[in-house]
């Protein structure tokens, strides 16, 4: 091993440390200070602990009915670490963001695989994943995207594996991808693979071109630096290709089904069509549920990739793309990309999580367009390093806006989640943000200057939710509610919810039995009421009631969460109204 390798292998290991202790900041602060936000972290959480409470394994539940909704790989890892660590709520609020983490470090092997002679990519591309305000957002929360970001990142490892390395093996990493995502997210995983593999002959054409060696510094080291390129590539035939792709996918499908299959025999008619048929071609025909014009993911993607839309040399490094018929890599990460985008267009339900599983083909391709732009113009580094001053300006217009919402509350008639923001967290990100543009330097390698965008979408993440934290603590903690319920249920009380219930209370006050809801179908709310009159209700409403005092109530996400006994309802029936 040659003094340029070793010490390339050194500097890609402090950036991998690098990302790894930003990550680990961001987790421990929103551990420490967010709490779970309902209704979707609670209602997760909820699944779980029905899973572990009742012994739900194969079916999960949710309020004692089957919960079709996702598949139970992230409750199953959730209660795999109930089993070790004991039932408790960091735990599960970290395996998501494992695997955004486990992503980052599988983006960087992605990069070694399509630009072994361009070992700074490996480096880039997972700080430019980590920078976008979107990815870093995602990375704190408990979703199930992230898990099936990592498995489409496997896939893609798998299917390189197998043509680079000529070996079947890697079909194995696609077949185990496809399955492990089926059993986080359903099909959605084969709209974030299956394009790579079967349009293999548009990326895959062997280059016989010779490519430059750069290192850290954006200098051409090829000189210096033996060529990592293989020689060895798939050579049976694109027959045997399709035939072992095909053998993948039934490989992953069998994987899920061992699953669907036996749940969907024990959870009955409604949850066999559900997970069958309702959250997969059902969502795809036809979805009220998050509807959205097909235009919708163009007009929000660059919103997505923020901070460095804002930055100049990203955008001037785009011209790379006239390389797309010359490099394989371009054009892998363009065909895993764009086929996904243009399908979940066209599908009706649209959320802007969707797209997380494709994100790392857009950082991979930005980090090899910008290695090559400051590699080849390097009269524009200083100008691109002055650049920063865009992207930087953002955090800082930020930061003064968190740092003054509460004084200008009022004058702009903000929300009250916003008025009550703390000041000085905003304060402290502009702050941030100014001492990067004092020490950045026109000679700053390209990887200080990512690191630097990275190290401020951290601050800013941690600054808006920091800031935020009292709105927080107040409207959206569910802890200490929810633990009175559990009391109140070990005390032998019947609870009801009026409405559709989410179960937001199950797990912070592990609920040993469901919350009744009522009020959807009359006379369910009378019947409840005739058979527990020493029950009580938990109702939301704008308005606290006037006409009798509630023995319970609290802020909640705008409104007001509510709880009365039965007599009080009984005695006054328009409450409700």
């Amino acid at each position: 091993m040659n003094e340029t390798t070793s010490t390339s292998r050194l500097s890609a290991t402090a950036y991998a440390l690098l990302w790894s202790a930003m990550w680990l900041a961001l987790m421990a602060a929103m551990l420490k200070f967010r709490p779970l936000l309902p209704v979707d972290e609670t209602r997760y959480f909820a699944v779980a602990w029905e899973m572990w409470r009742d012994g739900h394994f194969l079916v999960p539940h949710l309020n004692g009915e089957p919960y079709s909704h996702k598949p139970p790989l992230l409750f199953w890892l959730m209660n795999v670490g109930w089993a070790v660590f004991g039932v408790n709520e960091w735990w599960p609020r970290l395996v998501a963001p494992l695997f955004g983490l486990a992503s980052l470090f599988l983006t960087s092997m992605l990069a070694r695989r399509l630009w072994p002679s361009r070992s700074t990519v490996a480096v880039a591309a997972p700080l430019i994943l980590f920078a976008c305000l979107f990815w870093t957002l995602f990375t704190t929360l408990t979703m199930f995207d992230m898990l099936l970001a990592f498995c489409a990142l496997l896939a893609m490892l798998g299917i390189l594996r197998a043509w680079q390395d000529n070996k079947t093996d890697g079909f194995v990493w696609l077949a185990l991808a496809i399955g492990l995502g089926a059993l986080a997210k359903g099909p959605a995983i084969l709209l974030s693979t299956l394009p790579v593999a079967l349009l293999a002959p548009l990326w895959a054409a062997r280059d016989n071109s010779t490519e430059p060696e750069i290192n850290d510094d954006g200098l051409d080291v090829t000189a210096a630096t033996p060529s990592t390129a293989t020689s060895i590539m798939w050579d049976r035939g694109w027959k045997r290709w399709y035939t072992a792709v095909g053998l993948a996918v039934l490989g992953g499908v069998a994987i899920g089904l061992a699953w669907a299959l036996p749940a969907a025999i024990v959870g009955g008619e409604e949850y066999r069509y559900a997970i069958l048929w309702g959250q997969s071609a059902g969502r795809m025909v036809d979805s009220f549920a998050h509807g959205r014009p097909w235009w919708w993911f163009l007009a929000v993607l660059p919103a997505l990739v923020l901070p460095w839309t804002l930055w100049p040399a990203s955008w001037r490094s785009i011209r790379g793309l006239l390389d797309v018929g010359k490099d394989n890599g371009i054009r892998f990460c363009l065909i895993w990309f764009i086929p996904a985008l243009i399908t979940f267009s066209a599908i009706s339900g649209k959320q802007l999580h969707y797209l997380l599983p494709v994100f790392p083909a857009l950082a991979l391709l930005f980090g090899r367009l910008l290695v090559d732009h400051f590699a080849k113009f390097p009269d524009q580094v200083s100008w691109a390093g002055w650049g920063l001053h865009i992207p930087c300006t953002l955090f800082i217009v930020i930061g003064l806006i968190l740092a003054a919402a509460p004084l200008s509350g009022d004058l702009f008639k903000l929300p009250v989640v916003v008025r009550e923001t703390d000041s000085i967290w905003g304060l402290v990100l502009a702050l941030l943000a100014m001492i990067v543009l004092i020490l950045n330097r026109s000679t700053a390698s390209l990887l200080s200057r990512l690191s630097a965008i990275s190290i401020l979408s951290m601050a800013l993440v941690l600054s808006v939710n920091l800031s935020l934290r009292p709105a927080l603590a107040e409207r959206f903690n569910m802890k200490e509610v929810s633990q009175k319920f559990g009391d109140w249920q070990l005390a032998g009380t019947h609870l009801a919810y009026v409405g559709k219930y989410h179960g937001q209370f199950n797990f912070l006050g592990r609920l040993s039995e469901t919350i009744a809801s009522v009020g959807l179908q009359a006379p369910d709310l009378e019947d409840w009421l005739a058979k527990n009159p020493e029950g009580k209700l938990i109702y939301i409403r704008a308005e606290l009631p006037v006409i009798t005092t509630p023995i319970y109530a609290q802020p909640y996400r705008g409104q007001n969460l509510i709880v009365i006994d039965s007599a009080q309802a009984l005695a006054h029936p328009t409450i409700l109204d």
